[in-house]
């Protein structure tokens, strides 16, 4: 700890400081997802502004730099396991285990220029606006997005950010194998090439898959175009993929679809599993034998949204029955879209070979209390 709030310092002495994020929140901590920690000068004093991000709220609290770096004491190696410091020199990685052990890691800086610390800045998004591909895919004109994809906008960022503070998480080198299956017109598939690859001067090799033919030869034109020989996408159907998976990513994929993409990933022990689940019609359709919930179930809604939870709740079990630390939170703000739920897993070093059987029992007596005979995912591995 010494060491990093010693390099924060210099950071700040030296106008290299971009930001800090803190991830990985502790069980205890569970409602306090992450805090995001940037420069701001007040009345000619420079302070960290911390954004607490809790599951229904964002909190702002502003500190001098010794005030931010007792808090940093106060989080980092308790509330959180991993501290993330950009600089425009170097970025640098404090994370802790279990037993609260530390280790310091140092890397090539991701950001090249330092934000503006005016308190009343613009957010400082990790996609700017300016970037090549936003125009190619018609987001944005001229270098700034074009008002009818403000919310789209906002969803890549928010996607970046994930993935980001996840492979952070993960075991994985710079040349990773990223699968992104039902990629449709390759906004977010774009969008975490452009920040792996520019940004953090990484080699990964992103392969987009997507039914519709049209769709993957214009997502490979415009890659072509971009000259990122290491974007490529694949007209086929996901359940036709078996190569190597490091990272399987499958945003709104629609009912079984999602299962199959998961499935892929356990099967091909991939170290990051990352979906936004779409409909749950297998699981509402199974439903049966309920007699006491029928006086609530008998408004259509209620039964989608009992459907959607007990799918993914499953889900969620057995990827953790699988080796797996998952994660189910809110992707957007449902003003934005409503399929906005998102599954993480991150593969534990220590992955059970088998499948852990109490888990798999818990779930049999979920699906025995809702009358389910079998969820599709295990149809898949089992």
């Amino acid at each position: 700890m010494e060491e990093f709030v010693a390099v924060l310092q210099e950071s700040i002495e030296e106008n290299w400081f971009v930001k800090i994020t803190l991830s990985k929140s502790a069980p205890k901590s569970a409602d306090l997802r992450n805090i995001y920690i940037r420069r701001i000068d007040l009345k000619g004093r420079v302070h960290l502004s911390f954004t607490y991000r809790y599951n229904s709220k964002d909190i702002v609290k502003n500190y001098i730099l010794s005030e931010a770096i007792e808090k940093l004491y106060q989080h980092l190696g308790k509330d959180f396991l991993t501290g993330t410091l950009l600089t425009i020199e170097q970025d640098v990685v404090i994370q802790f285990n279990k037993k609260r052990k530390s280790r310091i890691q140092y890397r090539k800086p991701s950001v090249r220029k330092v934000p503006d610390s005016n308190h009343n800045k613009i957010r400082n998004y990790l996609i700017e606006e300016d970037c090549d591909f936003l125009e190619k895919l018609g987001i944005a004109s001229e270098g700034r997005v074009n008002k009818a994809h403000q919310d789209k906008y906002r969803q890549i960022n928010k996607f970046v950010e994930i993935m980001d503070s996840l492979l952070l998480q993960s075991r994985l080198s710079d040349t990773i194998k990223i699968v992104d299956m039902g990629c449709g017109k390759g906004y977010l598939t774009f969008a975490l090439y452009e920040y792996l690859f520019n940004q953090k001067k990484q080699q990964p090799e992103i392969t987009g898959i997507e039914l519709r033919e049209h769709l993957s030869h214009f997502c490979n034109k415009a890659a072509r175009n971009l000259g990122w020989d290491k974007l490529n996408f694949l007209s086929q159907d996901i359940a036709d993929y078996n190569n190597k998976i490091d990272v399987l990513i499958a945003l709104h994929a629609c009912d079984t679809a999602t299962d199959i993409a998961i499935a892929k990933g356990i099967l091909a022990k991939a170290e990051l599993i990352v979906t936004a689940p779409c409909c749950h019609k297998q699981i509402r359709r199974a439903m049966k034998g309920q007699k006491f919930l029928n006086s609530i179930l008998k408004n259509g809604i209620l039964e989608e949204r009992q459907a959607e939870i007990i799918t993914d709740g499953i889900r969620a079990m057995i990827l953790e029955a699988h080796g797996y630390q998952t994660k189910v939170f809110e992707f957007v703000s449902l003003e934005h879209t409503a399929k906005n739920l998102m599954i993480t897993a991150v593969r534990k070093e220590d992955a059970p070979e088998k499948p852990l059987d109490d888990i798999l029992e818990q779930v049999d007596k979920i699906k025995m209390q809702f009358g389910i005979d079998q969820h599709y995912l295990e149809k898949l591995l089992f």
